[in-house]
């Protein structure tokens, strides 16, 4: 759609929800409506429930923005309401979605693509980890690194799985790799500058992402060229592989040139620590002018 149609349409920016990135989701709605407000469109704030279907025929929405992170609002079931409500959204369809975030069906996907990734397992309650260390355990199902945790040794392996169990019945553990953290973004299939990511503590945990001054974000991030042209490919490639649209987010590391994909974000942080618009603002681009953009490229994907 154009900016002119959707100057025409009333928005709904979906926002909060209910899952364990709620917090993050309502920062990263409220700045979309006041992007939008402030550029003039018809939007209004919607925080997700259980009668989300209702809110949106009250709302009169035309149009939806999808500002939800984590489960049931990034896993493709906000997508299907929509879908089934016949109203236009931002972002990638039900399966895309569904796929990204879950760890190990990503994996899956990546692993059919030839795609690199590190070596992995699925842990499921009651079932031994027989995963050598050090690894990385975390909720199959879950964004912002939470119940994350390092385990290094054998006596951090029971509580680094209860942490994670609390969120998901099945956990995702994967090897460390010891490389620099790098994003590539992409809206509209349109790649956006590579952005390193340096947290102060060693590693991008919750506080690190959403703490101000806590992590160095560098762009564009200091790699080679040709190492930036590798990381760009990779993400186009991953957009590629899950069918992806709008703005999506691939999180990689690299290890003496070699890149790895360790997540993929299909609705990304809009706060003012967010990655995609640092990437954006590198370009020349404005906030508002981003939110926009992501706006053009809603509609319909099943």
């Amino acid at each position: 759609m154009t900016k002119a149609e959707l100057k025409e349409r009333r928005i709904a920016v979906l926002m909060g929800g209910i899952s364990s990135e709620r917090d993050v989701s309502l920062r990263s709605g409220a700045a979309v409506l006041g992007a939008l407000t402030n550029g003039g469109y018809d939007a209004v704030g919607i925080d997700v429930n259980n009668d989300i279907g209702r809110e949106l025929e009250l709302s009169r929405a035309q149009v939806a923005f999808v500002a939800l992170h984590g489960r049931w609002g990034e896993d493709g079931i906000i997508q299907g309401v929509l879908e089934m409500m016949k109203i236009p959204y931002t972002g990638p369809g039900v399966l895309g979605s569904a796929a990204a975030l879950d760890k190990a069906v990503m994996k899956y996907i990546l692993r059919g693509r030839h795609i690199p990734t590190p070596p992995y397992a699925v842990v499921r309650k009651g079932e031994p980890c027989p995963f050598p260390l050090p690894f990385v355990a975390k909720p199959a199902r879950e964004g912002s690194t939470i119940g994350i945790s390092v385990v290094r040794e054998e006596k951090e392996i029971k509580r680094a799985l209860e942490t994670a169990f609390r969120y998901d019945k099945t956990v995702f553990v994967e090897k460390v790799i010891k490389g620099r953290e790098i994003t590539v973004g992409m809206v509209n299939g349109m790649g956006l500058p590579v952005v390193e990511v340096k947290p102060s503590s060693g590693f991008y945990d919750y506080e690190a992402k959403y703490t101000k001054g806590m992590t160095e974000y560098i762009v564009p991030a200091r790699i080679s060229a040709a190492i930036t042209h590798k990381a760009a490919a990779l993400a186009a490639d991953v957009y590629d592989a899950f069918d992806l649209s709008g703005c999506v987010r691939t999180d990689m590391l690299i290890d003496r040139g070699i890149r790895y994909v360790i997540d993929i974000n299909t609705s990304p942080g809009m706060t003012e620590t967010s990655l995609v618009p640092k990437a954006w603002a590198h370009q020349g681009g404005t906030f508002t002018t981003l939110v926009e953009e992501i706006l053009t490229g809603a509609g319909l994907k099943g």
